[in-house]
């Protein structure tokens, strides 16, 4: 039996030398397969993930937004422009201005228009937009768009990504607690985690087929609002258009469409501009005219519209150009702004000769127009006066956006921004 050693008042003791197990060869050969997995796995990951060819910069801290102002002033100046050729509409987020050229989303500080932070993608920039706080980002990748980031408008930080089926061309649509992703015979919903919560029309290899009430359709015409999505669509089974209104929250199994109701319309050639909670505005051919549709499809009312017959048909990327205050949808159909009841839906005033809906800026309705902006009379539409704006020869449609005394124009790929002038 060993004894303890006593030594320099330490206690020894004696122990049998540990001998490394010794591996079999089957052994030695499963491990090594198991490295090899790993190895390309992390290959595979890092050169396909969306973590690769990613540069993200976020801010140093919180910004600070621009102070709300009392009024429209008389004059407004110039304060910067960037390109930003991927944003359909102006987008502020956070405290600032976000632009989205090539591969790269800037957040910008709305006052000076310098960088606070910046996310890059070695691809394409398909579209984004701005939805519960945040910035929505849909690159390329190869022939499709589908890889969508969620970014925090103040920050930059990523907080959501998904991978979504979608074509060049697509746009992205947000309302309450969801965001819609449009395209020619597909779209899905998704809540603000990025979680999938709709799929409608052709899917790629569905988990169980059979669920989708049509096929072969192809999708024309889109708007969304809180809880209600509307499609005009022509299938192969109508002569005419369909406009289908669903439920983009789900309420079941995302490949299994909630549909509130599926209506045949009197044309081809429609577009649906606006929904409500109870109601749905179409435009027809033919005179324009403007269909109100209640809950369940059926028609409400039938307002003669005066547009030229041209600006019926929807645009390119198949959604309407508009805005809202608190009581009203503005529709820009090409040449004029036109005001609905933002419940009802019922035209209420239009106002010819403008570049685009509009925004709401210091309580009052801003519509850009040539020579400027008109400060519009939103019950009335009366413009009650304008403020010159020189746009260095553009003459082309204008987004709106308010941040704060920051006015930012979408014009075409630029997006530029004006404060009070003085």
């Amino acid at each position: 039996m060993s004894c303890p050693l006593l030594w320099q008042g330490a206690v020894v003791l004696r122990r049998r030398p540990i001998r490394p197990e010794r591996r079999r060869p089957a052994d030695v050969v499963a491990a090594v397969a198991i490295v090899v997995v790993l190895v390309v796995a992390a290959v595979v990951y890092g050169t396909h993930s969306p973590l690769a060819g990613t540069e993200s910069v976020p801010a140093a801290g919180p910004g600070t937004a621009p102070q709300a102002p009392l009024d429209v002033p008389d004059a407004f100046a110039e304060a910067w422009r960037a390109p930003s050729s991927a944003a359909p509409l102006p987008v502020t987020a956070g405290p600032g201005v976000v632009t989205a050229d090539g591969g790269t989303v800037t957040g910008r500080d709305a006052t000076t228009g310098a960088e606070r932070w910046h996310y890059t993608r070695d691809r394409q920039l398909c579209t984004v937009a701005e939805g519960f706080g945040r910035v929505l980002a849909l690159y390329h990748d190869e022939e499709h768009c589908n890889e969508l980031a969620a970014l925090d408008g103040d920050l930059g930080t990523r907080k959501d990504q998904r991978t979504v089926d979608a074509r060049p061309g697509a746009r992205l649509l947000t309302s309450g607690s969801q965001v819609v992703v449009t395209g020619p015979d597909h779209t899905e919903a998704m809540r603000s985690d990025l979680v999938k919560t709709l799929e409608y029309g052709a899917i790629t290899a569905p988990a169980q087929p059979g669920r989708q009430p049509r096929s072969g359709c192809t999708y024309h015409s889109f708007a969304a609002t809180a809880g209600r999505l509307g499609v005009v669509e022509s299938c192969p089974t109508d002569t005419v258009d369909r406009i289908t209104v669903l439920r983009p929250d789900g309420g079941g199994d995302a490949d299994t469409p909630q549909i509130t109701f599926s209506s045949r319309l009197p044309e081809t050639g429609a577009q649906v501009v606006a929904l409500s909670a109870e109601r749905t505005a179409v435009v027809l051919p033919g005179p324009p005219e403007l269909q109100i549709l209640d809950a369940e499809g059926a028609q409400v009312s039938l307002v003669g519209l005066d547009i030229p017959e041209s600006e019926v048909a929807p645009p390119p990327d198949g959604v309407a150009v508009t805005a809202s205050d608190t009581q009203r949808t503005y529709w820009w159909s090409g040449s004029s702004t036109i005001a609905l009841d933002r419940t009802a839906l019922a035209p209420l005033w239009t106002l010819k000769g403008t570049l685009g809906p509009g925004t709401s800026y210091a309580g009052q309705w801003v519509v850009p127009v040539p020579r400027g902006l008109a400060v519009v009379d939103p019950t009335r539409g009366v413009v009650r006066r304008t403020v010159p704006v020189d746009r260095g020869g553009y003459s082309g449609s204008v987004a709106l956006a308010a941040k704060g005394d920051v006015l930012v124009e979408q014009r075409g790929t630029e997006a530029v921004a004006l404060r009070p002038a003085g």
